[in-house]
């Protein structure tokens, strides 16, 4: 099945027919989304689904342990804080959906992810909330990052938004279905009544923020969707698009693991502070602030 089924596609893959899909999408029981102006359903959401309907919620704590990974979305700041923390911890990169269902099939101890919501107006919460429904978790704010644009150096095309990029037939480099970036993509798109069809996508799927940066750079792609930390990483142009909040969501007794805390207390270090203001389009006068806690 592809990564955003239909709802005739949704209704094979959990073996009902298509009149009970709608019935499910009627009743917002089923995780689904309409940014491209039809019923879109994310398979690693709806796996999420399927697992929160088992009888299996007490593994979640007391059964299975865990391994000491970070799951979910690309982010810098996260990668470099890991590696100086000496906290234990590693990253496993796979976007933003892929990392809620790691997470809640106990195959990482924390997941980052940053999903806007049209909806709401707000970033994560109502994801969680629906995905992770009688899940024991906390969402805690990591950062506020700009996200936009990522294009060659001196910016040669003149692009400053999304129509340019098909006026000018720019090359675009697009994320997986299941990151937070396409997510976003599709919705910046809807509000300027354009679709993915119009863009000049003929490379496959970038798998990170640094992937999109490095297809730019090596002159393979002429823009992708991006954060301003890679851009300048990479001494390439940014286009600001959107501000949006990237949140790190982890059990609740996990939250206390030494590995997590010790994390948590390099964050607030003079050193990663710096290291946020060099990176720039970073605001983490925020960081771990609890923006979600299960009831």
């Amino acid at each position: 099945m592809p990564e955003l089924m239909n709802t005739r596609e949704v209704a094979a893959y959990l073996r009902i027919k298509e009149r009970k899909v709608y019935d499910l999408v009627a009743a917002r029981s089923i995780p689904c989304t309409r940014a491209t102006g039809k019923w879109l359903f994310p398979k690693p959401l709806i796996d999420l689904w399927l697992l929160r309907s088992t009888e299996y919620q007490a593994a979640f704590e007391t059964v299975l342990i865990p391994p000491p990974v970070i799951a979910g979305s690309h982010d810098p700041l996260l990668e470099w804080a890991v590696r100086e923390a000496d906290c234990g911890l590693a990253l496993l990169i796979g976007g933003s959906l892929a990392g809620l269902e790691q997470l809640a099939s106990r195959q990482a101890l924390a997941c980052g992810l940053h999903v806007f919501e049209p909806s709401q107006g707000g970033h994560n919460i109502d994801l969680v909330r629906h995905s992770l429904a009688e899940f024991p978790v906390v969402a805690l704010e990591w950062a506020w990052r700009e996200q936009g644009l990522i294009v060659a150096a001196g910016n040669p095309l003149a692009i400053g938004g999304l129509q340019d990029l098909i006026a000018r037939r720019a090359r675009f480099v697009d994320r997986q279905p299941g990151a937070g970036s396409h997510l976003l993509l599709e919705h910046l798109l809807a509000v300027h009544g354009l679709n993915l069809a119009d863009l000049a996508i003929e490379l496959p799927a970038a798998r990170s923020e640094t992937e999109v940066a490095q297809t730019v750079f090596a002159g393979k792609a002429d823009a992708g969707l991006g954060i301003a930390a890679v851009a300048r990483q990479f001494r390439l142009d940014f286009v600001p698009l959107h501000r949006e909040r990237y949140d790190l969501v982890i059990g609740r007794r996990d939250y206390f693991e030494p590995a997590f805390q010790r994390l948590l207390a390099f964050a607030r270090t003079p050193r990663f502070a710096s290291q946020a203001a060099d990176l720039q389009g970073y605001d983490i006068s925020g960081l771990g602030q609890v923006v979600y806690n299960a009831p």
